[in-house]
């Protein structure tokens, strides 16, 4: 009888299906180690995730590193057939959400102006109505007195406010950031591709798509130095590829930290 009960507890609980318990901890083995993979590239891919937002935020505190800026502007106006339209313009900036811009020549164009102030709110002036008027959402893609920026282009926003980033690669000492509009955001585009340079950075250059993932326009921000603490480009250029078409923004002067008061930037100082 002993040697029964011993040859019962060597034999063990029989298994299913011809199994062996050495096919069963295989298996478990085999299942640890799929866990561990999904975990570890979940945790790579959200690391990734944080490091795009990271390199957006950097951004946006290069961009908008002074208290407040002044800005003398030459804007070359290029259409399909390569005519120029000449114009100047002055422009305002405190912090990274009010933004007051102006034309002040050439004649027919002087006195036309744009403001954007926190909370997405942007006013638009024209001297022949001699009385602003409030942009509303539905129109902020329409362009700003014939130039190839949109409202929402010219927009002061920290882009990691409205927007969420991806980490596509790294190449030629740049970053290439893929922008989403985060969930409650409204924008024409789809999406934006971004090339930040890793010195400083600095954008260096932007592709927006439109809602049908077309590739819309591209902004390149060139001749990037540095003015005391600040960086800056001194030549924007945003290209239509749809109306095959640009508008080159060159700064011709810019002063920082002025000390531009909250109250300049009012329907009151736009109308002036």
């Amino acid at each position: 009888m002993a040697d029964l009960k011993k040859k019962q507890v060597k034999k063990g609980l029989p298994l299913p299906w011809g199994l062996s318990w050495s096919w069963i901890l295989a298996g478990i083995i085999i299942l640890l180690i799929i866990l561990f993979l999904i975990l570890w590239a979940g945790h790579v891919f959200a690391a990734q995730k944080l490091a795009a937002n990271e390199i957006l935020s950097k951004v946006d505190e290069v961009v908008n590193a002074a208290r407040d800026r002044e800005a003398k502007i030459k804007v070359t106006i290029v259409d399909s057939q390569g005519r120029q339209e000449i114009r100047e313009m002055l422009s305002y900036q405190k912090g990274s959400d009010r933004r007051l811009v102006k034309f002040t020549a050439p004649a027919e164009h002087k006195g036309i102006g744009f403001l954007s102030l926190p909370k997405e709110l942007m006013y638009v002036y024209l001297p022949a109505y001699g009385r602003t008027r409030r942009i509303a959402s539905h129109v902020r893609n329409t362009k700003f007195a014939g130039t190839d920026f949109t409202y929402e282009d010219m927009e002061a926003v920290r882009y990691s406010e409205k927007w969420t980033a991806e980490l596509l690669r790294e190449e030629a000492g740049q970053y290439v950031l893929e922008l989403k509009p985060k969930e409650g955001t409204k924008s024409q585009y789809l999406r934006m591709v971004m090339w930040v340079r890793e010195e400083n950075f600095y954008p260096a250059r932007t592709e927006l798509y439109d809602q049908a993932n077309r590739l819309y326009k591209i902004l390149r921000l060139e001749k990037v130095e540095k003015i005391g603490p600040y960086w800056v480009s001194r030549q924007l250029i945003m290209e239509d590829l749809k109306e095959k078409r640009h508008t080159i923004l060159e700064l011709e002067e810019v002063k920082f930290d002025t000390g531009l008061a909250d109250e300049f930037f009012s329907e009151r100082f736009l109308m002036r």
